[in-house]
């Protein structure tokens, strides 16, 4: 019922060290995909899918962050789920990227996994959805634009190749979450947005990561001296 895509990508903080950045988005035609799909943290980035199991995405998180491998990752959840065959989950760690789809996932349904990155999608008019929504990553990579911004047009590559077959649902979502393991002096608003229920995800996810973007910029602009001072202060 879904195509979604996680990253990893490094990239020199404001102090001069380098840092990473993980990061998922999503899209489905049903509402609140971002309640249940998409899990991001400073150790990784996996979406759960299909006949969703969120403890996957959850639990998925959790081991990263413990120090597990992706691949004794992914081992350890699929071994503890007996629905695995209807599932789909992806995702990437500090070490690795990992992917499945379940044997009884609706066509069309499949993965990609490529440097530093994973995709997949099941009920899709097929595999070129998830094709175009890898090479519209891939061919962002070097854009300073925000993450979330680039994932959200990845997104869109896909949607534009037919997307989710089930066309007679009007009532659609999309979210994207970006983590990184820099220490920012305020996360930035559009790093964690989601569009709960419209009939034009990829466009209002779109224009919403723009105005907060935007209104993220504002803020430091207007604020920057009294972010600095509580930093100083260790509030």
């Amino acid at each position: 019922m879904t195509f979604s895509i996680c990253v990893r990508e490094q990239y020199e903080g404001e102090d001069g060290e380098t840092e990473t950045r993980y990061g998922v988005a999503v899209t489905t035609r049903l509402a609140a995909v971002g309640t249940l799909c998409p899990f991001a943290s400073e150790h990784g980035a996996v979406a759960t899918q299909s006949f969703v199991n969120v403890d996957l995405g959850r639990r998925g998180i959790e081991y990263l962050a413990d120090g597990l491998g992706v691949e004794d990752a992914l081992e350890a959840l699929l071994n503890a789920d007996s629905g695995s065959a209807q599932r789909q989950l992806h995702g990437v760690g500090s070490d690795g990227e990992f992917a499945f789809s379940g044997e009884e996932c609706k066509p069309w349904y499949g993965d990609i996994t490529g440097e530093n990155f994973t995709v997949a999608g099941n009920l899709l008019t097929g595999e070129s959805v998830i094709e175009a929504t890898a090479s519209a990553y891939r061919d962002s990579r070097d854009d300073d634009r925000p993450l979330a911004e680039r994932l959200v047009e990845a997104l869109a590559a896909g949607h534009a190749e037919g997307g989710d077959k089930r066309t007679d649902l009007r009532v659609q979502s999309a979210a994207v979450v970006v983590e990184r393991t820099e220490d920012l002096p305020i996360t930035p608003s559009y790093d964690n947005l989601r569009v709960d229920a419209t009939e034009t995800p990829i466009a209002d996810l779109r224009e919403t990561v723009e105005l907060a973007a935007e209104s993220y910029q504002d803020s430091l602009d207007r604020y920057e001296d009294d972010y600095a001072e509580d930093d100083e202060s260790g509030m």
